[in-house]
């Protein structure tokens, strides 16, 4: 079984030429025969023609029948041809054949005067040899006299030439194929390394050194294109890595944190041994929040694990934004309320809507609590809605410090941070493990939406989601 590229490729090069060259040379072999023997028959129509207007001639003079055919015969004999001349009763009158050869005799059937018969007669020197015979019945006028003329080639001379071409055929045709075999053999292995180094470097490329490449020797050909798309594959394939590590780090960072904290806050608790109940409710408010926040960023951590690997249903049902949003908005005038800031909206326009209606619900208070988490105390948080091109257009404006230029790149990235100590600090109202934006990202796009920021100056921030109604 052939498991060589190169090996099935310079076979099938060879088949084909194989195959080429046997079309060929039957095709050819046929057509030279057929023009040979062709011309042999030619030759004999043309004595014919000849003898008959030889015959033709001398009736005329008036020579007797016999001198007539011995004239005729002189004047035709070129060996190798064969020329016997018979009258009306199949009597022999001349010919200039020898006498260990086959007789010339008039074959029975004979054609009507001035047809010519052509057939082949064995010569009987070999079960190969045999002549090519041409015969006439000739009617001459004036005195009416009726000739048998019958002319023969031998044909062993044509054979010969038969034979040497096959024989030229059968010598040239394997050594044709043998060179091409070599040279196909040659081109395959010269077309096929890249491909080869390809596989070596591909080999040696794993989980740890994505950043290695294929090598690309032609970037404009088969193999070539290939390398680019493998080498774009693996490229992908490292930033995912890359995410994926940073996701994990970033994720123990944040786990590790409230972890620590719950563990810092028992120890210390423990240290004493009595304390007041105060003491024990202090620690304990202290653990509930930890643990509020770590189950927040377990819950955010389990959403964009199932959003990356295409796995989180989508539960679409027909509602309507604009009373989506004003149930946000309300939520988040309680919360703003408590940190001072005033939280307000726009009288909602109708905007029936189709989808997943708890993820759009917290696609909109995690808008909302981003923007007062970066709002200070006195500042103000609004929600528009509008309609635009077929469009719901949902825009969410504070009067905060705004997003530096240098961080509004990476701000929808996860666990991105633009000021971790405030995150930190406002952890009673979200997560604050930088992983509301993407989320809030994931859900637009996932309704065939966009999420961007609009501006972003010290005047404030203003978050743009707009969704296909």
């Amino acid at each position: 079984m052939i498991s060589s590229v190169r090996m099935k490729l310079t076979s099938w090069y060879v088949g084909v030429l194989a195959a080429v060259l046997a079309l060929f040379s039957v095709g050819a072999y046929g057509l030279i025969a057929q023009s040979l023997y062709a011309r042999v028959e030619g030759e004999l129509r043309t004595v014919q023609q000849v003898a008959a207007t030889s015959l033709h001639k001398d009736a005329e003079e008036g020579d007797s029948v016999q001198l007539s055919a011995v004239t005729t015969v002189r004047e035709l004999a070129n060996p190798p041809t064969r020329v016997a001349i018979y009258d009306g009763a199949g009597r022999l009158l001349a010919k200039n054949s020898p006498d260990d050869g086959p007789p010339l005799t008039p074959p029975p059937g004979l054609a009507p005067p001035g047809e010519v018969t052509v057939y082949d007669l064995p010569d009987g020197h070999g079960a190969d040899d045999s002549l090519l015979v041409a015969t006439q019945a000739v009617l001459t006028t004036p005195g009416d006299r009726e000739y048998v003329v019958i002319v023969s080639q031998p044909l062993e001379p044509i054979r010969d030439e038969l034979a040497t071409i096959r024989r030229v055929f059968f010598s040239v045709i394997p050594a044709a194929l043998a060179l091409a075999g070599l040279g196909g053999w040659f081109l395959a292995r010269r077309s096929l390394a890249p491909a080869v180094a390809m596989s070596e470097e591909a080999r040696r490329i794993g989980a740890e050194d994505l950043a290695r490449r294929l090598p690309v020797a032609h970037p404009g050909d088969e193999l070539g294109r290939l390398a680019t798309n493998i080498n774009e594959l693996l490229g992908r394939l490292h930033e995912s890595f890359t995410m994926q590590r940073q996701f994990m780090a970033d994720a123990s960072h944040e786990l590790r944190t409230p972890l620590s904290v719950v563990g810092t806050a028992v120890e210390v608790t423990l240290e004493q041994p009595a304390r007041t109940e105060q003491e024990y409710r202090d620690a304990l408010a202290l653990v509930r929040e930890q643990n509020q926040r770590l189950a927040r960023t377990v819950e955010d951590m389990f959403i964009l694990a199932r959003a990356d690997s295409g796995r989180y249903p989508l539960r679409r049902v027909g509602f309507y934004i604009d009373e989506l949003l004003d149930e946000a908005v309300r939520a988040a005038r309680i919360l703003g309320a408590s940190r001072g800031i005033e939280v307000t909206s726009d009288s909602f326009g109708e905007a029936p809507f189709t989808g997943d209606e708890d993820l759009l619900r917290q696609m909109f208070l995690n808008l909302l609590d981003n923007a007062l988490k970066h709002t200070p105390a006195g500042g103000k948080v609004h929600a528009a809605l509008a309609k635009e091109n077929g469009h719901a257009v949902v825009s969410i404006v504070d009067t905060g410090s705004g997003i530096p230029a240098e961080a509004q790149p990476h701000i929808f990235e996860r666990f991105y941070r633009v000021d971790r100590a405030r995150s930190r600090a406002a952890s009673g109202s979200g997560s604050g493990a930088g992983l509301g934006l993407p989320i809030a990202l994931w859900i637009a796009e996932a309704h065939g939406g966009r999420l961007e920021i609009a501006q972003s100056d010290e005047r404030g921030t203003t978050i743009r989601v707009t969704l296909p109604v």
